[in-house]
C-alpha cells in the first residue's frame, strides 16, 4: 500500500524506533579531530566514500548511513565506544560526530539505498557484482562467530556524494563539543546548516 507525504511522515512519527533522517558519522583522520573531520565536509558540502578498508564489498566505493532515530544513534554510538574501553584493538568506526539528512532526499536525488544483510557468499551468487556495493556480511550460524550490523539499519550511496549545505543537521555528542564547533565554524556553515542536535542528553 502506498502512502502519501504527509502518511508517511505522520507514520514515522507515530514510532520511537524509525526516523526520516539518515545519519552518517565521522572518525579523526590523522591530525584532524572528529569535529576537524565533520567541519570539512560541511565546508565542502562533500561525502567520500568508503571502500573495502570501510567493509565496502565489490569494486566501488560508498557512503555510509544509519536509518535510525536519534535515540538509536545514540545507543549505537555509545555502544561502539564501551568497545574500544573493553579491548583498545577494536577499530575505531566512527565517533558520535556527523550529519544528518532527509532520507528522501537521499533516496531521489542521491540513490540511498537500504543494505542488503546476508552472508557475503551468498548473497554475490544472487546480487549483480555491480551492485555488490550495498551487501553487509550478516551470519548468525556460528554462536562462537556472530556477525550481525543489522541494529546500524545502515544505507549507502554508492561513490562519492555532495549534498546540500540546507538539507543537513549536525550531531554532536557533548555541550563541549558544540562550542567547539561553534568557535571553529565559518558563519556561513552556521547559518547555512538546518540545525544542530547534540546526542548526550538524549541518553540522559
Amino acid at each position: 500500500m502506498a502512502y502519501t507525504i504527509q502518511q508517511w511522515r505522520k507514520r514515522i512519527r507515530n514510532r520511537a524506533d524509525m526516523s526520516s533522517f539518515l545519519f552518517h558519522l565521522t572518525k579523526p583522520n590523522g591530525s584532524l579531530t572528529s569535529t576537524d573531520v565533520l567541519l570539512k565536509i560541511l565546508k565542502e558540502r562533500k561525502l567520500i566514500g568508503s571502500d573495502s578498508s570501510g567493509f565496502i564489498g565489490g569494486r566501488h566505493t560508498a557512503v555510509c548511513f544509519q536509518d535510525v532515530p536519534a535515540y538509536g544513534l545514540s545507543q549505537n554510538t555509545y555502544h561502539e565506544q564501551q568497545l574500544r574501553e573493553q579491548n583498545s584493538s577494536t577499530k575505531l568506526r566512527y565517533n558520535p560526530v556527523g550529519i544528518g539528512l532527509p532520507k528522501r532526499y537521499l533516496y531521489t536525488l542521491k540513490g540511498a539505498r537500504p543494505v542488503i544483510y546476508e552472508r557475503k557468499e551468498t548473497a554475490r551468487r544472487f546480487i549483480p557484482q555491480e551492485e555488490w556495493w550495498r551487501i553487509v556480511d550478516f551470519d548468525l550460524g556460528n554462536a562462537d562467530n556472530i556477525v550481525d550490523w543489522t541494529h546500524e539499519r545502515e544505507w549507502r550511496v554508492k561513490g562519492d556524494m555532495t549534498f546540500k549545505l540546507s538539507e543537513a543537521i549536525v550531531i554532536i555528542p557533548t555541550k563541549e563539543t558544540y562550542r567547539t564547533f561553534m568557535d571553529k565554524a565559518d558563519d556561513s556553515i552556521i547559518k547555512g546548516i538546518g540545525g544542530i542536535t547534540v546526542l548526550d542528553p538524549v541518553l540522559s
